[in-house]
């Protein structure tokens, strides 16, 4: 089943968000009486269903439809882009915005196509994708591709009510954004404890599809923890966290950062990706599970920024038979496919390699939690934070062992971090490393560090810059490495002018404002 998914992968494509005009007019539906102490911050009770009878299930759907029809909401995305199209962008131009184009001229590898440039009027939306009310003040969740350059986001309700929304933070290695609108008393959705699902469930998607207003499908679980590549493979994700929950419910482009629901109405996923080779539904569709998403608005809400734990090792799913097949090659090894997490390595200050772990440990539980492959292990560490202290299993030569190891974030650190305790790199949202002698004189600059890691939505993504483009200076200042560019923006606060260079040799300067 791993090798048939993998070889799916290149028609994995992103939930696009839908170009088409919005139609038709809903209602709000009555909404069960909730307490303003709840919101988001308090579970929902466990899933149950009703019996499988036909009456039984027809109810549960009309009362679910009835609760979370109000609590999805329509997110229009304006920006400043070219088009093809005659003056909007059309779903494919957005795949190819967001991801490229895996049909033909613009995919990975293969060659640009030429299209005629029009500009988007600045009144029309770019795309448009869903989102849910996750408190009565006003959080509303989201997809990040969704939101993604954005300089405008405006958001619908199911009665017509329009807000303009301040983007609260974004999350590209979950694909996770947090917005918020100044209102009270809105109808919102609890969130469930995704891990109690159970494959072949019922579950329901709510959401705004090819520019449906507040449709509702309905479906199964077909599977849980599935991780397709999407993330890392064709998205901004530095380390992505994939354990989608996978249904059959049809969600089509447009339902991105929808509801996916339990037949009591609360949250159970966030509508994300489908898996076809039209781009539209062929019968898969993949959300990030509540107990993530809600994690990952918590850590924005209250830190500015996600807090995510790393155990610190490489490693190799064991049951994905061609990783293991490319590794033996390489390696000249004879590893058999099979359950669990090989380890092949370990980052800088590992937690893991402190707490005794060692290279060809296979690592098969996290707390309570089996590891079978990569996905099981990336949930399971993903979903914590820097201090968190994991009991860790591991097999070594057939003997199987624990031991304790405390989390770390990616320098080290065992504590949580706010927004303003960031580093200046990681406040403008890229990575800097040194240029060779011999590349600055074979190309006549005097000075240039070359931009690695550049997140997507960050100070320095919005200016135009991307990784490998080349920063010759920063406020006018020369900067040859990265301690250049910390020296330089410490403690500085205005408008900063990047200079810089494209893959063409074409030189920028372009200015934003410090965050």
């Amino acid at each position: 089943m791993k090798s048939t998914l993998k070889k799916l992968l290149p028609f994995a494509v992103v939930g696009v968000i839908s170009g088409a005009t919005t139609v038709g007019t809903i209602q709000y539906f009555g909404h069960p009486t909730n307490n303003e102490d709840q919101g988001y911050f308090k579970s929902a009770s466990n899933v149950s269903f009703a019996g499988m009878n036909t009456g039984a299930v027809g109810d549960d759907f009309v009362k679910a439809a009835k609760t979370t029809v109000p609590a999805v909401v329509t997110i229009k995305n304006y920006q400043s882009r070219t088009s093809s199209s005659g003056g909007r962008a059309s779903e494919q131009d957005l795949f190819d915005f967001f991801f490229g184009d895996p049909f033909g001229g613009g995919g990975r590898g293969g060659q640009q196509r030429q299209k005629p440039q029009q500009q988007v009027p600045d009144n029309m939306p770019s795309g448009m994708g869903s989102g849910v009310i996750i408190s009565p003040d006003g959080y509303i969740i989201s997809n990040n591709h969704v939101v993604a350059g954005a300089n405008k986001l405006e958001v619908v309700l199911s009665n017509k009510k329009s807000y303009i929304a301040t983007l609260v933070g974004t999350d590209p290695n979950t694909d996770i954004s947090l917005l918020k609108i100044e209102e009270k008393g809105l109808p919102y959705l609890n969130f469930a404890n995704s891990d109690n699902i159970e494959v072949g469930q019922w579950a329901l998607a709510v959401g705004n599809p090819l520019g449906l207003n507040s449709t509702v499908t309905a479906g199964i679980i077909s599977a849980k923890g599935r991780g397709i590549g999407i993330l890392g493979g064709q998205g901004k994700a530095t380390n992505p966290i994939e354990s989608f929950i996978q249904t059959d419910a049809a969600i089509n482009p447009g339902n991105s950062g929808g509801a996916l629901v339990n037949t009591n109405g609360e949250l159970i996923g966030i509508n994300s990706a489908i898996q076809s080779t039209t781009g539209y539904y062929q019968g898969y569709g993949f959300a990030v599970p509540a107990n993530l998403a809600r994690k990952i608005v918590e850590d924005i809400k209250k830190f500015g920024i996600v807090q995510r734990g790393f155990l610190g090792v490489q490693s190799l799913d064991l049951s994905d038979d061609m990783q293991v097949a490319a590794y033996n090659k390489q390696k000249k090894t004879n590893l058999k496919t099979g359950s669990g997490v090989y380890v092949t390595g370990f980052g800088d200050k590992s937690g893991a390699e402190d707490a005794g772990i060692k290279m060809g440990d296979i690592i098969t539980k996290i707390d309570n939690s089996a590891i079978t492959d990569f996905a099981d292990l990336s949930i399971a560490i993903g979903s914590k934070r820097p201090g968190d202290k994991v009991q860790v299993t591991y097999s070594r030569n057939g003997k199987e062992s624990t031991t304790t190891v405390t989390l770390r974030d990616q320098k080290g650190g065992t504590s949580t971090r706010t927004k303003e305790e960031l580093s200046v790199t990681e406040k403008i949202g890229a990575d800097f490393e040194p240029l060779s002698e011999k590349f600055k004189t074979d190309y006549g600059l005097n000075s240039g560090v070359v931009a690695k890691n550049v997140s997507e939505g960050s100070e320095i993504a919005k200016i135009g810059l991307v990784d490998n483009y080349i920063v010759v200076e920063i406020n006018g200042k020369p900067v040859n490495s990265q301690k250049d560019v910390e020296r330089i923006l410490d403690k500085y606060q205005g408008n900063v002018q990047v200079k810089f260079v494209d893959e063409y040799g074409r030189m920028y300067t372009k200015g934003f404002k410090m965050p």
